[in-house]
């Protein structure tokens, strides 16, 4: 799954130590990473991609749920609940691949990880959230380090480069829309699990996919090991494996280290893309790359505020 996922609501589970915490949020946010690089490896459509995806990972999802033996009943109420997120998710999906196959895994994830001032702007805006105190100077980093990494060279971009940078920059405004209205779903309206909801949102993703897909005339046929191995490996590390061991990792872990531990997915995709794909890079992308992160970072730091005392505790 792109980008941050310590917006996505979760049910209560149980306590781990602070190591294991960590451990598990730095392998889930490595798993994260790899998602792209299975986007670039298998050699298919972008909407396929995201169509097998959604389909392995939604039936293993809703498999996994059913043998912990916390499977409900799933209601007309809890497909229509699933819809707008499955349509937000759909949407990022769709324009997330291709940024991935125009631009390279690096910078495709970096751009969609953008929602993290998308998601604090509509929380001040529409739900009276204070801004953290880096949002401004963490914009402004981030904005400088993408103008570094895509800007700088605009002039000497092909159109479908160009194309792919605002396809990631839309695909973090449609995964916001997914993070808010999955948020929603889950506040109390369904009684149905986070994994539950999430492997019938995902189910209904791809749906949406396919459709898409068929009228743009894509070929779901799928030919060779290259093929199943990789869109195996994106449905099950990026959809479910990444996402299971962040959602337990998270409630044991403060904000600001799930922030910093998330980054890790666009670095080390960043990474990778050099690695694997022999990406050009020169100081200047590299720059980019760290002020974009650290832009990021502090756009989303928000300290642990401490406790106000009563007026009791201030006269003892």
């Amino acid at each position: 799954m792109s980008a941050s996922m310590s917006d996505v609501p979760v049910h209560a589970v149980p306590e781990l130590s602070a190591r294991g915490a960590v451990v598990r949020m730095g392998v889930g946010a490595a798993m994260l990473s790899s998602t792209s690089i299975f986007v670039a490896l298998a050699h298919v459509p972008p909407t396929v991609s995201a169509f097998y995806r959604m389909l392995f990972g939604g039936v293993v999802l809703l498999a996994w749920v059913a043998l912990r033996g916390q499977w409900r009943k799933i209601h007309l109420r809890d497909i229509g609940l699933a819809l707008l997120p499955a349509l937000g998710f759909a949407a990022d999906l769709a324009q997330w691949h291709h940024s991935i196959l125009w631009v390279g895994p690096g910078v495709a994830t970096l751009l969609t990880n953008v929602q993290v001032f998308l998601l604090a702007l509509v929380g001040a805006l529409f739900y009276r959230e204070r801004l953290a105190r880096g949002f401004v100077p963490g914009m402004l980093l981030a904005m400088a380090g993408l103008w570094l990494l895509v800007g700088v060279h605009w002039e000497v971009l092909d159109e479908r480069h160009r194309l792919g940078v605002w396809l990631g920059l839309g695909s973090a405004l449609a995964y916001t829309l997914y993070l808010l209205s999955f948020r929603s779903a889950l506040s109390g309206r369904t009684h149905m699990s986070a994994a539950q909801l999430l492997g019938l949102m995902s189910l209904l993703s791809a749906v949406l996919l396919w459709l898409l897909g068929w009228w743009r005339g894509d070929s779901f046929a799928l030919h060779g090991l290259r093929n199943w191995s990789a869109l195996l490996g994106l449905g099950l590390f990026g959809q479910v494996l990444a996402w299971l061991l962040i959602v337990r990792a998270m409630p044991n872990l403060p904000a600001s280290l799930v922030g910093l531990l998330l980054l890790l997915q666009p670095s080390l995709a960043f990474v990778l893309d050099v690695l694997l794909f022999h990406r050009a890079t020169s100081v200047a992308d590299w720059l980019g790359l760290v002020l974009a992160l650290a832009g990021i970072l502090l756009g989303a730091w928000r300290p642990r505020r401490r406790p106000v005392m009563t007026t009791t505790e201030e006269t003892t």
